[in-house]
């Protein structure tokens, strides 16, 4: 397993977890919860459940799957030749990473490295 970004789209690249999202959502939480407990604390646990993804979830590219890994377990595998469009909205501040499978949509907040993201979907699923 390589961990760090290469131009072979033969290689595995696993993503690098960030945390700016949770962060900003539980700090966020803070003021909220001395005005508006119910929002704060929603939006806290939201915040709380998004480290805990960040923190024991791995995306990794391979050379014909995004594979995503709980520990050692796989829980989802992605074949890149289902994928119909793929989508990071808000470049200038990545929040929300799209795709299209043939039978499904998915939306998945950016809780890894959105640079190496981007570069590992462009090498391995072109847009047509």
């Amino acid at each position: 397993m390589t961990t760090s970004f290469t131009s072979n789209a033969t290689s595995t690249v696993e993503l690098k977890p960030v945390y700016y999202i949770p962060v900003v959502l539980i700090i966020a939480a803070i003021p909220l919860l001395l005005v508006q407990p119910w929002v704060g604390g929603i939006i806290a646990l939201f915040g709380l459940f998004l480290m805990f993804q960040a923190v024991t979830l791995r995306l990794q590219f391979t050379a014909t799957n995004l594979d995503i890994y709980r520990g050692e377990k796989l829980i989802r595998r992605f074949p890149y030749q289902e994928w119909q469009n793929w989508r990071i909205f808000w470049t200038s501040v990545p929040i929300l990473f799209y795709f299209k499978e043939v039978k499904s949509i998915h939306f998945l907040p950016i809780l890894f490295d959105p640079k190496t993201l981007k570069s590992c979907l462009e090498q391995r699923c072109p847009k047509s």
